[in-house]
């Protein structure tokens, strides 16, 4: 009996050690993005197609506080609060001492300079598929905003979902490099899915997710239940959401339906950044949403 316990703790002290030495945070270092530079203007395009100031700044906020990334947004789920940070140019409270190398290893990797695990609220899976250039560009032009020394909330998440380290887990499962939609695109559908699913992330809403949390890539844009409990955020697969790819397009720049209808809720303020974009950018999101496979 003895002997099959310490085969027993042997076992379980050597699966720990596997499961902490994959869950390891991987950082991009500063050898790997020498010679990248950023360029601020650029990145301003990068930083409204990305959504950053729709999580990032205060609550309801508007007009040039929008650019003012205090963090304290609450994003309720299965598993707890979570509350977007101070991404400002703070030194002390957003990321103003932050390098490249760093900015970019918590976008693509969703590891914090200190080497903690971000949850994955953060749509880091999405960003992975931008290109580092886009992302060089948006950290210079972060850097050019106001700093806002407010200190960023903490998530409330209960055990064991507060066991960061876990999220490595998660990653091995389900981080992954490849688009959803694939095949013989358009440059003008390439360029939509670059948007929609790496930049815009927009199946972060409006596609259902697993057991765990992770994005159901088999019901892409399907559409799901509103985190908060008030309604539903609709499907986006071209069986569902038949406006033309002119309405469509419309609707990302001004928030109308086709039925006179107005965006509400979170919707609202996506579409207050997507109007910064170019006509063509919107049309190529149309063009995306048009290949979309249809729901189940």
């Amino acid at each position: 009996m003895r002997r099959m316990i310490r085969v027993v703790v042997v076992l379980g002290l050597l699966g720990l050690g596997i499961a902490w030495a994959l869950t390891r945070p991987q950082h991009i270092t500063d050898a790997e993005v020498a010679g990248l530079v950023g360029d601020g203007v650029a990145g301003e395009a990068i930083f409204w197609a990305g959504g950053c100031a729709s999580c990032h700044s205060a609550d309801e906020a508007e007009g040039d506080a929008r650019v003012i990334l205090t963090g304290g947004q609450g994003f309720p789920s299965d598993f707890g609060t979570f509350r977007a940070p101070n991404i400002s140019p703070d030194m002390t409270h957003g990321i103003g001492d932050w390098s490249l190398a760093q900015f970019l290893t918590a976008m693509q990797n969703g590891i914090s300079p200190e080497g903690r695990h971000y949850y994955p609220a953060f749509p880091y899976t999405a960003y992975r598929l931008a290109e580092r250039q886009d992302l060089a560009d948006l950290f210079a032009f972060l850097l050019t905003l106001p700093a806002s020394d407010v200190e960023s909330l903490p998530h409330d998440v209960g055990f064991p979902f507060s066991i960061r380290r876990s999220v490595g887990l998660w990653n091995l499962l389900n981080l992954g490099d490849g688009f959803v939609v694939t095949g013989d695109l358009s440059e003008v559908e390439t360029r939509g899915r670059y948007l929609a699913e790496a930049l815009a992330h927009c199946s972060e809403c409006h596609t259902p997710r697993t057991l765990i949390g992770a994005l159901d890539r088999s019901r892409w844009l399907q559409g799901t239940p509103n985190p908060s409990g008030r309604g539903t955020i609709p499907a986006l697969t071209p069986d569902e959401l038949r406006w033309s790819g002119n309405e469509i397009a419309a609707y990302l720049n001004d928030g109308f339906t086709p039925e006179f209808d107005s965006a509400g809720g979170h919707m609202r303020s996506v579409i207050l950044n997507l109007a910064q974009l170019p006509a063509s950018d919107r049309e190529a999101i149309a063009a995306y949403l048009a290949i979309v496979p249809a729901g189940n």
